[in-house]
C-alpha cells in the first residue's frame, strides 16, 4: 500500500484531526483516510452535478427557442 507523508501540517488541523480520530475511536491514519475519501467523493460528486446541470441548461427550451449556453448568456449580460 502506498505511503503518504504530509509536511508542515498546521497545528489547528492536526488538533482537529486528533480530536476526530479519538471521537471516532480510530487511529490518526485511519481517520485521515476516511476524511480524504469522504472529501474526494463530495468534490467529484459536485463536479459531476455541475456538469449535468450545465448540460441540462444548454438544452432548455423556452417558448420554442433554445436558451443557449449559460456561460455565454452570463457574459452577454455582464457586457451590457
Amino acid at each position: 500500500m502506498p505511503i503518504l507523508q504530509v509536511r508542515d501540517l498546521p497545528e489547528d488541523v492536526y488538533a482537529r484531526l486528533s480530536y476526530l480520530s479519538e471521537k471516532e475511536h480510530r487511529s490518526l491514519a485511519q481517520e485521515t483516510i476516511v476524511l480524504l475519501k469522504e472529501s474526494m467523493e463530495t468534490k467529484m460528486g459536485n463536479k459531476e452535478r455541475r456538469k449535468r446541470l450545465l448540460d441540462e441548461m444548454r438544452s432548455l427550451d423556452i417558448d420554442g427557442e433554445k436558451v443557449g449556453d449559460p456561460v455565454a448568456l452570463i457574459r452577454e449580460d455582464r457586457d451590457r
